[in-house]
C-alpha cells in the first residue's frame, strides 16, 4: 500500500503545504483555510504527514500546531535554495496516473505516457509547452542536485580543463563543477528550445564567462570536444541501439585521456541490491517502452566495445553513481 503514503506526500507538494508553512507554524484549521480544503481533511491530512516523518506537531488536539521537520524545511519549501520538490510535482502530475497502467506496460512493451493518449511522444508534448518543459527541467535540476555536487567533489578535475554536458538542461551540472573548480570552463549542450533556460541559470550563477549554453541535437549532431563529456541521466532514456551511438559519439569527441561520466542509477551487477534504479528502469518502460537502466558491468562492456579503455562505477549519493569511461 505504499502509494497511499506516496499520493499523501505528492498531494501535499501540489497544494505547497510545505512552502506555505514555511519556517511558521498552523494548526489544523488554518491549515485548511491557507490550502482551501474541506474540513474533513483535518485532522487526518497533516496527521498522517506527522506519521509519515513529514510535519513535526506540538501537542495534542485541534489548537496543536504543525510545522515543518528539518527536512521538509529544506526540501520541499519552495523559497528554500535546495528545494527539490520539482521532481515530486512532476511525478504527481506525469508518472502517478501512468503508473497506474504498469501491467499494460508488463504485458505489452509498450510505453503508457502522453503517447498513448495523445499520439504523441514526451519530449513532443514536453518541448510544445514551455510552461512543463520547465516543470521537466526543475523536476530534473531537483532531483540531480546532490549527485552532481558529489561529482563535482570526487572526481579529479584536475587533469583537465573542459567539461561538455549532453543533455544540459538549465545547465546545473555545469553550473556546479565550475563553481567548485574555478580552471574548468563547461558547455551546456541541449536542443535549441532548452537553450534560453540554461543561459538564464548560468547568468543568474554568474558564471556567464566559463560556462556557456550551445543548442544541438545530441542524436544527430557531432558532440562539442571537450576533456570530459557528461551525460546526467540522460543514457537510460533509450534503447540499446541509441545508447550505443551516443557511447560511440563521446568516444569520437573525447582527446586521449579524456572521460565520459554517466551520472545514473547504476543497478549493482547482482541486480538485488538498488531497488531504485530497478525500478526507474520500470519507470523506463512506463516512459518510453524499450529504454531501460543498466549495471555497471553492461556499461563497461559497451564502452569497451567501442574502444574505451577502462571504466569505473563511482557511487555519488543516494541510489546514484557515476559510470566513468576513460579514453
Amino acid at each position: 500500500m505504499g502509494f497511499w503514503g506516496s499520493k499523501t506526500l505528492l498531494s501535499a507538494v501540489e497544494l505547497e503545504l510545505f512552502t506555505k508553512l514555511g519556517s511558521e507554524q498552523m494548526t489544523g484549521p488554518q491549515i485548511a483555510d491557507a490550502l482551501g480544503l474541506h474540513a474533513r481533511a483535518i485532522p487526518d491530512f497533516p496527521d498522517a504527514l506527522v506519521a509519515l516523518g513529514l510535519l513535526d506537531r506540538e501537542g495534542e488536539g485541534s489548537d496543536a500546531p504543525y510545522r515543518n521537520t528539518e527536512a521538509t524545511a529544506a526540501f520541499l519549501d519552495k523559497a528554500s535554495p535546495t528545494y527539490i520538490g520539482g521532481i515530486l510535482e512532476m511525478a504527481n502530475a506525469r508518472l502517478y496516473p501512468f503508473w497506474g497502467d504498469l501491467t499494460e506496460a508488463l504485458q505489452s512493451g509498450k510505453p503508457q505516457n502522453e503517447i498513448k493518449h495523445t499520439g504523441k511522444s514526451m519530449f513532443d508534448e514536453l518541448y510544445s509547452d514551455p510552461d512543463r518543459l520547465e516543470q521537466f527541467m526543475n523536476a530534473m535540476a531537483g532531483i540531480s542536485q546532490g549527485p552532481f555536487h558529489a561529482l563535482a567533489e570526487k572526481f579529479d578535475f584536475s587533469k583537465h580543463k573542459t567539461l561538455c554536458d549532453v543533455g544540459g538542461a538549465t545547465g546545473q551540472l555545469s553550473i556546479i563543477v565550475a563553481g567548485r573548480h574555478p580552471h574548468m570552463r563547461c558547455t551546456s549542450f541541449d536542443l535549441p528550445v532548452v537553450e534560453p533556460i540554461a543561459k538564464r541559470t548560468i547568468d543568474a550563477a554568474g558564471l556567464s564567462e566559463r560556462v556557456t549554453a550551445t543548442a544541438g541535437d545530441f542524436l544527430v549532431d557531432p558532440l562539442p570536444d571537450a576533456d570530459v563529456i557528461t551525460m546526467g541521466l540522460i543514457l537510460h532514456d533509450w534503447n540499446l541501439e541509441r545508447k550505443m551511438h551516443l557511447i560511440k559519439a563521446v568516444y569520437d569527441a573525447l582527446p586521449e585521456g579524456g572521460a565520459y561520466i554517466a551520472i545514473e542509477n547504476i543497478i549493482d551487477d547482482a541486480r538485488r541490491e538498488n531497488a531504485f534504479g530497478l525500478l526507474m528502469s520500470l519507470n523506463m518502460l512506463v516512459e518510453f517502452g524499450d529504454a531501460f537502466d543498466f549495471t555497471g558491468a553492461d556499461f563497461a562492456a559497451w564502452c569497451k566495445e567501442v574502444g574505451f579503455r577502462e571504466t569505473e562505477v563511482v557511487p555519488l549519493a543516494g541510489p546514484t553513481s557515476a559510470a566513468i569511461a576513460y579514453k
